[in-house]
């Protein structure tokens, strides 16, 4: 009687042969992916992924078992606002919904902060010395005022109270405090030594310092072509007392020049 059902020359007849094969194709496909696929995959066995940020390592097994996961530590970084050895990243991140059973990669807080070098901020201005800080990743303290003709001018910089040189390595984040000029000080002070710094520098010193660039002459036999040229002499000379606004004259040669012997017989 079944073989007699497929049998037939009609277009009702390959109709309803179609049809019986489409609904026997549709049965096996709900018996797969509703029956047989969610019993052999979990299908449904979710769980929401917990914020784990702040939660130490040891810690973190038990927490996860809770919440039916696992973890496995991808890398490390450093911050200074968590507890060392506390996750400080996550993968799958918070929220996430997640079969069962799946592997969490976090990150986890150094023990200890990475250096870099204290940077010189000597003779350079407030503003300056903010962003030299920042870029190094550093911190601005307190700022302590001064005497000086020079408002703004870094005098000293410190850390955890102490003055500290310029190149010294200190922990990522560190705070530190600057020394600087109220303004309010004797218009006549004492001038700086600008011989053997580049002409860069020198420039920077002379904007710190409160006094102007006059006039710039090359040494003599002196050849500045192609090469970044240094202070070889200065007038006012350093350690001359000079007023803030006051021109420096400045002498230029190569960093290795020396006077030529003429010059040199001359001032015998």
């Amino acid at each position: 009687m079944f073989n007699n059902y497929f049998k037939g020359d009609t277009v009702g007849d390959l109709i309803r042969q179609l049809g019986i094969t489409g609904g026997i194709l549709a049965f096996f496909c709900i018996v797969y992916f509703y029956i047989y696929l969610p019993n052999t995959t979990n299908h449904g066995e979710t769980v929401v992924v917990p914020d784990l940020r702040g939660i130490k390592v040891e810690e973190l097994e038990k927490y996860l078992a809770d919440h039916k996961l696992r973890y496995s530590i991808n890398d490390s970084a450093y911050s200074d606002t968590l507890p060392p050895l506390s996750v400080l990243r996550q993968f799958p991140v918070a929220g996430a919904i997640v079969k069962e059973n799946r592997t969490v990669y976090v990150s986890l807080n150094r023990v200890a902060a990475p250096t870099v070098p204290m940077p010189d901020l000597t003779d350079g201005s407030l503003v300056n010395a903010r962003a030299v800080l920042k870029s190094n990743e550093l911190k601005l303290g307190r700022i302590y005022y001064e005497a000086s003709p020079f408002k703004n001018l870094v005098r000293e910089f410190r850390y955890r109270g102490t003055p500290v040189e310029a190149g010294k390595r200190l922990p990522k984040g560190s705070v530190i405090d600057l020394v600087v000029g109220d303004g309010n000080g004797p218009a006549d002070f004492t001038v700086g030594d600008l011989v053997g710094d580049s002409f860069e520098i020198a420039l920077k010193k002379l904007e710190g310092w409160n006094l102007h660039l006059g006039r710039v002459e090359i040494a003599e036999g002196a050849d500045t072509t192609g090469v970044a040229p240094f202070v070889f002499k200065q007038e006012p000379l350093a350690g001359d007392s000079v007023r803030v606004g006051d021109p420096i004259n400045l002498w230029l040669a190569p960093k290795d020049y020396k006077i030529p012997e003429k010059e040199n017989e001359d001032n015998l």
